[in-house]
């Protein structure tokens, strides 16, 4: 897994995901067109803040860890560019699932 040089990118309970692409689909023996395809809804965790905080004041830790592949919504968090590459942020309640033990999920 190739690192960036950005330590801690998030705050709080935010997470710094990567979207999976998919293969390239084909229905029918015809390939369908970047336009028409829908936004990955699979993503790898890069980095993550350092957790909510609660009425004392003390953060409580993410489940989610980097490295991990979580489901997100298609429409979930914030798009940014680092590096030239594309990435989303997403609230910890924005991630639908983790998977664990998979190191690519299938396309759902």
């Amino acid at each position: 897994m190739r690192r960036n040089h950005y330590e801690r990118p998030t705050l709080r309970d935010r997470v710094l995901v990567k979207r999976i692409e998919a293969q390239e689909q084909r229905i029918g023996g015809i390939i369908v067109p970047d336009t028409a395809k829908e936004k990955p809804q699979q993503a790898e965790v890069i980095a993550v803040g350092n957790g909510r905080m609660n009425d004392d004041g003390k953060a409580i830790p993410l489940d989610v860890k980097v490295g991990e592949h979580v489901l997100i919504g298609k429409y979930s968090g914030t798009e940014i560019k680092l590096d030239r590459e594309e990435y989303l942020i997403v609230r910890e309640d924005e991630i639908l699932g983790v998977a664990e033990g998979v190191p690519e999920l299938a396309t759902v």
